[in-house]
């Protein structure tokens, strides 16, 4: 007999309290981006006393921006926070807070950190080779807009990561892995040569599938359907050697299946196991998981799960919330947790942090998966 929501809940948090002091001895490394963000607000009217209202949704924004067509219009942004950013750092930022042992690779700052991820390097040991990139996040109560700066993300190449790290460490950090995670493979104009590369030199060893290794694509829209293709080749070549996790949301889960040719969906969101069984059948890798904001579902090769995420009505922020998803899911997944177990994790762990703008403890985990709130009505 299925368990409730509830009782997923209940087993879960008692697992990962007991769990809570021993996650230090996990090892992950995780690459390969690196963002400053600067979380945004449009202004939509100013009042006195320097308040004001903010646009509400992308919906009115974009109707505002098509009004001034052959016009001009300026609008003003407020800065609410600067932060870390990037897929990566925040994942292993999460992934640190939880008690994990986490090395970070990637463009934080070179030769020197930028500031932002200077709280970050002392959760993590971070090697950073290159300069980091920047993102303006426009957010609205429907979502929000990622308006990037990515000149610098040319440095995360082959060559940078083998002179900066240096080609046996680097081997060795993977080697020592339980998880590596390369993800933002979108902005990395060559993460896919860092992939194949990997792949010939690196990652082979006499260990397989002893670490698991989970892909954030991220939002590969602007890349051609022959490059995403190459880089779903390259997962399946992975998965020969390591369990290979494909992270993705819905709308990334949608370009991924048509890539494929998969069957499109007339209802995507309420088809989420299904297509994460089709996809990860197509690409023979070890676990599809896909998480659309209300829910998310998992696939392996014996099992399919979905579960419904705690809603918030207002969160405090939302950039990132994807990326702690990911963290406590591949949480959920090294400390052996079914499938369910493991997303109750993922959504719990984005849920706490929507609500509070920080990444939570494996302690606060656990009391917050206690009391999971409910899903959407």
């Amino acid at each position: 007999m299925a368990l409730t929501r509830e009782q997923i809940s209940s087993l879960t948090s008692r697992k990962l309290a007991e769990k809570a002091q021993s996650l230090k001895s996990i090892k992950a490394m995780v690459g390969l981006d690196g963002f400053v963000d600067e979380i945004i607000a449009v202004v939509d009217k100013r009042h006195d006393g320097g308040k004001f209202d903010p646009i509400k949704t992308i919906d009115r924004f974009g109707a505002k921006i098509s009004a001034c067509a052959g016009e001009s219009s300026n609008y003003e942004l407020v800065v609410k926070q600067r932060k870390l950013g990037g897929n990566g750092p925040i994942m292993a930022n999460a992934l640190a807070s939880m008690g994990l042992e986490v090395t970070y690779v990637g463009n934080l700052g070179y030769p020197n950190l930028d500031p932002v991820f200077e709280d970050f390097a002392r959760k993590a040991k971070v090697i950073s080779i290159a300069e980091p990139g920047h993102t303006d996040a426009l957010e609205f109560d429907d979502g929000k807009l990622m308006l990037g700066k990515h000149e610098t993300l040319h440095d995360v190449n082959w060559d940078n990561l083998l002179s900066r790290v240096g080609r046996d460490n680097l081997k060795k950090l993977m080697d020592g892995a339980h998880l590596i995670g390369m993800v933002n493979w979108t902005m990395l104009p060559n993460m896919s040569r860092i992939w194949a590369k990997l792949l010939d030199e690196i990652i082979p060893n006499s260990e397989r599938h002893q670490r698991k290794l989970f892909i954030d694509l991220a939002d590969p829209e602007k890349r051609t359907h022959g490059d995403i293709l190459d880089a779903l080749k390259l997962l399946t070549r992975f998965q020969d050697q390591v369990d290979v996790i494909l992270g993705l949301n819905l709308k990334e889960s949608l370009e991924v299946a048509d890539v494929l040719g998969l069957p499109g969906k007339s209802d995507p969101e309420a088809a989420i196991e299904e297509n994460a069984r089709a996809i990860r059948e197509k690409l023979n890798v070890s676990c599809v998981v896909i998480h659309p904001r209300r829910s998310a579902a998992a696939a392996s090769e014996s099992a399919s799960a979905r579960f419904s995420g705690p809603f918030v009505q207002q969160p405090k922020i939302s950039t990132g919330a994807g990326d702690h998803f990911n963290a406590g899911f591949c949480l959920g997944t090294l400390l052996g947790f079914s499938l369910e177990e493991s997303l109750c994790t993922g959504v719990a762990t984005s849920g706490y942090y929507v609500r509070t703008a920080q990444s939570p403890t494996a302690v606060q985990l656990a009391e917050f998966v206690a009391k999971l709130p409910p899903p959407q009505a």
